[in-house]
């Protein structure tokens, strides 16, 4: 994944489905699409009751986090609690985290070294452990946390000598490759694909995470007049198959299967998924592709996206759609009903990747400059029930939001709280214990106090988070949690208290709790 990216190169980068905005906001947006062939009518959608809301949080070249090399771990931490407090309060439910960005490792792993990117000098201990800092830094804040790893790059630069002595890429010089200025595992190299899944297998077995998330980076992406030097591994390994690309789409395939396998095996509940580059293929080459005029992830990555999907080897997919609408080559307008379809009928859960990093910068095309582009992008989702959220790119571009594109989304679109996307393999399971609920009132500003309670003291299932639900009059004692009647979701544990300005003297309250998995229990008994 790379800020960089445009079409047209390649070096530039549950519930059931459901829809994500409310009626006004669809029907808002009619005039916004009318450019588009494919969306001349918006249709009423109902509102919205569980959403991904992702933030990346980019590590490699220090894009987001740590802000540099070499500070030290108090300052690092810092950055990151900061970050996490942003996240929450911006309304992100889930932290995709980069952690292995170059054959490296943000956990001090027996496998690979220390980041370059923690301390400017690769293989140097950090003074502390950042993925397990970051791993309970986000729970207390009830974000999910996705481990984000890259396979098989192994530096930004392509010298194998400039990697500290005992790299696994040094000790195993017929695993790796050097192209397009950067090295790379070979994805031809059965023992290299091994070492990659153990590497990043390490970090699921040792750390609760909620997820393992790749993004679009298998084989690299082609430089001009260049092609990926394994012409000796083909011969090698390559037998059976006389077309190198089926050759290397089959490597690609190996990896994401078993890796698929090896994480629910590890970790049962934890998600894998991948965001892909935004076109499988364009309609030109395959009656199945999108109508679009772009680089193809299937030919160029060797990356069957499409098909991964179908397999069911994804709890989720994450197009980096990071087009505007109406772009010739790759209109989002395109595109996002296009991945709709593609996982249409299928278990995997579809999420957007929405590039906030063109937002207002320079040298990118009017729609990224009037700052409603993103809110363009997400009221068209909202006609697609498919699609089930989205992940920003980056970090600090959402924090700078430089004409206010992220800002007016929020406004339009993250107005109401919602739960988080809960797969279908995993809907069936133990539900959370009912909370208890006392509720107090200040008598001055009228503001309720809900004091919330886990349940029986020493369980050890504390909830993850809860979901708020106020009434204008008694609902019973078994009340429904109506999507309506939630105002909040806040972070879990055994106590939390949640205040609500916005609440009369005669309204009342029921609380119920969420696990990590994202399952609902039944609520609280209502109190006032």
């Amino acid at each position: 994944m790379t800020p960089k990216r445009t079409a047209g190169s390649p070096a530039s980068p549950a519930l059931p489905r459901r829809t994500l905005l409310t009626a006004v906001a669809a029907a808002g947006c009619a005039a916004a699409l009318a450019s588009s062939p494919v969306h001349a009518a918006v249709p009423a959608v109902d509102p919205v009751r569980r959403q991904m809301r992702g933030l990346w949080i980019a590590s490699v070249v220090n894009i987001d986090w740590p802000s540099r090399t070499g500070l030290d771990a108090a300052t690092q931490r810092a950055e990151f609690v900061r970050l996490a407090d942003e996240a929450l309060a911006w309304g992100f439910n889930a932290l995709f985290v980069q952690i292995r960005p170059t054959a490296d490792a943000f956990w001090p792993s027996p496998l690979e070294p220390w980041s370059q990117w923690l301390t400017g000098t690769q293989g140097r201990d950090p003074g502390y452990d950042p993925l397990g800092f970051m791993v309970e830094t986000a729970h207390e804040r009830g974000l999910a946390f996705h481990a984000w790893f890259n396979p098989y790059r192994v530096s930004m630069q392509p010298d194998p000598s400039a990697l500290v002595p005992e790299h696994p890429a040094r000790v195993h010089p017929e695993w790796c490759v050097s192209y397009g200025g950067k090295l790379y595992y070979d994805p031809g190299v059965p023992a290299a694909r091994r070492f990659c899944q153990e590497a990043m297998l390490d970090a699921v077995r040792r750390y609760d995470i909620d997820g393992v998330h790749f993004d679009d980076y298998f084989y690299p992406y082609p430089v001009a007049g260049s092609d990926f030097p394994d012409e000796e591994t083909f011969r090698t390994y390559g037998a059976g198959h006389a077309d190198k690309a089926a050759w290397r789409r089959h490597n690609v395939d190996l990896m994401v299967r078993e890796m698929r396998d090896a994480v629910r095996a590890v970790r049962p509940d934890a998600l894998f998924g991948i965001s892909p580059f935004g076109v499988w293929r364009n309609a030109t080459t395959d009656p199945r592709g999108s109508r679009t005029a772009a680089f193809q992830s299937y030919d160029g990555l060797h990356a069957d996206t499409r098909g991964w999907v179908e397999r069911g080897w994804l709890d989720y997919v994450a197009p980096q759609v990071y087009w505007h609408i109406g772009l010739p080559v790759a209109d989002y307008a395109v595109l996002a009903p296009w991945w709709a379809e593609a996982v249409r009928g299928t278990d995997t859960e579809l999420w957007i990747g929405q590039a906030v990093y063109k937002s207002g910068a320079a040298g990118q095309p009017a729609p990224w400059q009037d700052g409603k582009e993103l809110t363009r992008h997400l009221t068209l989702n909202a006609t697609l029930p498919d699609i089930g959220g989205d992940l920003f790119f980056s970090a600090k571009d959402v924090r700078a939001d430089r004409v206010g594109d992220f800002a007016a989304m929020r406004t339009s679109h993250w107005h109401r709280p919602v739960l988080g996307p809960l797969p279908t393999r995993l809907e069936e399971g133990p539900l959370p214990r009912r909370p208890a609920v006392e509720v107090r009132r200040d008598a001055h500003t009228g503001t309720a106090s809900l004091h919330i309670s886990a349940g029986a003291p020493g369980r050890k299932d504390v909830p993850f988070r809860y979901a708020v639900y106020r009434f204008p009059r008694d609902p019973g004692r078994r009340p429904e949690a109506e999507y309506a009647s939630l105002v909040a979701v806040i972070p879990g544990g055994k106590q939390a208290v949640h205040y609500d300005a916005d609440a009369s003297g005669d309204c009342w309250y029921a609380v119920s709790a969420i696990d990590r998995v994202q399952r609902q229990g039944r609520l609280s008994h209502p109190a006032r």
